[in-house]
C-alpha cells in the first residue's frame, strides 16, 4: 500500500464518502453489499479514482506469506481500505475486522460503510485509522 500524508488520505476518504452518499442516494438502503460495491467503484472511476475490488490480503504469519481468503471490498488509490456492509447495525466485530485488514496491509485509514440506514451520513460511516 502506498503511503501518502495525512491531507492525500483525508482527500481521498472525502472523495469515498461524497461518492457513497450519492450511491446510497440513488440506491437506498437494502440491497447486497455487492451491489453498493459495484457502484461504489463506478463512482470513484468517474471522480477519477483508481478503486480496485476484492483485492486478495495474504497474511504474513512468521515469515510464511499464507492466503487465508481475505478480501478488502475495495482498495482505493492503493491507500484506503473500504469495508462495505448492508446490515441492520454495525458491530463491533465489523470495526474488527477493518483494523485488522489495516494492520495486515500496512495501511493507514479505512472507511467502514453501512449502507443498510435512511441516511448514510448518520450512523453509516466510521474512519478508523492504524
Amino acid at each position: 500500500m502506498r503511503q501518502l500524508s495525512v491531507d492525500d488520505l483525508n482527500k481521498i476518504t472525502e472523495a469515498i464518502i461524497g461518492a457513497a452518499i450519492e450511491v446510497h442516494r440513488n440506491l437506498g438502503p437494502g440491497l447486497l453489499e455487492s451491489a453498493y460495491r459495484q457502484c461504489l467503484c463506478y463512482e470513484l472511476s468517474q471522480r477519477g479514482y483508481e478503486a480496485l475490488q476484492e483485492v486478495p490480503l495474504p497474511l504474513l504469519y512468521k515469515g510464511v506469506k499464507l492466503d487465508c481468503g481475505y478480501r478488502l471490498d475495495l482498495l482505493v488509490n492503493d491507500a484506503v481500505i473500504v469495508e462495505i456492509k448492508s446490515v441492520e447495525n454495525l458491530a463491533p466485530i465489523h470495526e474488527a475486522q477493518l483494523l485488522s485488514y489495516l494492520k495486515i496491509s500496512g495501511g493507514k485509514i479505512g472507511l467502514l460503510l453501512n449502507f443498510n440506514v435512511k441516511m448514510l451520513k448518520y450512523g453509516g460511516i466510521k474512519r478508523l485509522a492504524n
